[in-house]
């Protein structure tokens, strides 16, 4: 399995996780639906690269590095560094060692998809 299809069910794992843990959040119902549309539209394009590789995966990277960073931003909050008022968006179900551990996870998925999908200079 080369590079490109490895990021691709990376994301598709983020996605899954992060689609899980929307719907079982009790955030505001706004902030759900913005985040399954969120998670929809990454699904469709991971869909769109795993179907023609060949061809531009560049939202797929975008995708995953704003995934990235809302999770760092998710562990900062709950470290206390950064305060967002989001708390309850990146708390699972109350417990904070829980959620640092899916914070901790799903930034190193979103970090390693970032990798893997970027594209290699060619070896001439």
């Amino acid at each position: 399995m080369d590079k490109i299809r490895v990021g691709c069910w990376s994301v598709l794992a983020l996605v899954v996780a992060q689609t899980l843990s929307t719907l079982l959040s009790g955030d505001l119902a706004e902030l759900r639906v913005i985040g399954l549309l969120f998670n929809v539209a990454a699904a469709f394009s991971c869909y769109l690269v795993l179907r023609r590789p060949d061809r531009n995966r560049w939202p797929l990277v975008a995708w995953s590095a704003g995934f990235f960073g809302w999770h760092v931003t998710g562990l900062l909050a709950l470290a206390g560094v950064v305060t967002t008022g989001l708390d309850a968006v990146f708390t699972i179900g109350g417990d904070a060692r829980l959620s640092l551990l899916y914070q901790v996870v799903l930034t190193t998925v979103a970090g390693f998809a970032v990798h893997l999908l970027l594209p290699r200079p060619s070896k001439s």
